[in-house]
């Protein structure tokens, strides 16, 4: 991906994270904006959402209702030849990061073997 591709990405990133903090609320909900990803003619847009503390869907469906107003709120605030459409997508990278490591903490409680002995030691 080029380097203006990678700029455009963490812009849109950070200002769909400021609209969504701002303008929308989720009670006992942590949603986060993780990615987004451009399309190379610029026209769509998808946006990866971390949701932790809940079930995702009420969430994505609220956005997806108000993506006209957010698509808006980046048209005056980003300057592209048009705003993309944006397609809002469920990011489980966090949940499975702790799921790795609820199971390496299992996997470390397993018995070890003991270590092994040199031969020149046995002899």
């Amino acid at each position: 991906m080029s380097q203006r591709l990678d700029r455009i990405n963490a812009l849109l990133r950070r200002e769909i994270s400021t609209i969504v903090q701002r303008d929308f609320e989720f009670p006992g909900l942590l949603v986060t904006v993780s990615e987004a990803e451009i399309t190379q003619d610029l026209r769509e847009a998808k946006v990866f959402i971390s949701v932790l503390g809940g079930k995702a869907e009420p969430v994505l469906e609220q956005l997806a209702q108000k993506r006209g107003l957010i698509q808006s709120r980046i048209a005056k605030r980003v300057v592209l030849r048009c705003t993309p459409i944006l397609d809002f997508r469920v990011d489980n990278s966090a949940e499975r990061g702790v799921e790795m490591v609820n199971i390496l903490e299992e996997v470390d409680k397993l018995p070890k073997a003991p270590p092994e002995e040199d031969e020149d030691e046995a002899k």
